[in-house]
Formats: structure tokens, C-alpha cells, sequence
């Protein structure tokens, strides 16, 4: 289950970051959303010189199933 609509959309690595985006501006506190906003740039700036399609699918794919983990974590707080 993806933490929002149309993750199984996301192709791009800019597709993925805007979904982050999205996806921090669902957590509960503004504490909160800004850490992982903070999360998202730094972990976007780290993997910007990736070239291996292959791999990048891969990052892709782990960055939806731990937004995923995340969002059910402050779900469950609630």
C-alpha cells in the first residue's frame, strides 16, 4: 500500500521527490514535515549524480516503501 495516490506513477527521480514533498505535508506537526522535508532534499542532493537506470528504480522503489512505513507510523499515533 503507497502512503499516496499515484505512487505507482512515479518514474522519475523528480517525480519521486515531489511525491515526498506531498507526502510530508500529510504528517501530523510542522516539526515534523520539516525534518522530513529536510530528509527528502538531502537524500535527493546525495543520489543526483546517479546514472544507472537500473539503480535509480531501486532507490525509487525503497523511497516509496519507507514514506510508506512513515506515514503508517504517525497513522498509528493518532
Amino acid at each position: 500500500m503507497a502512503p499516496l495516490p499515484g505512487a505507482e506513477l512515479v518514474r522519475t527521480p523528480l517525480q519521486l521527490y515531489r511525491y515526498l514533498l506531498r507526502c510530508c505535508r500529510q504528517l501530523p506537526t510542522k516539526g515534523v514535515q520539516e525534518h522530513y522535508k529536510h530528509a527528502v532534499r538531502q537524500s535527493f542532493w546525495v543520489h543526483s549524480d546517479e546514472d544507472n537506470p537500473e539503480r535509480i528504480q531501486q532507490i525509487i522503489q525503497r523511497a516509496i516503501e519507507d514514506a510508506d512505513w512513515i506515514m503508517n507510523k504517525y497513522k498509528k499515533q493518532n
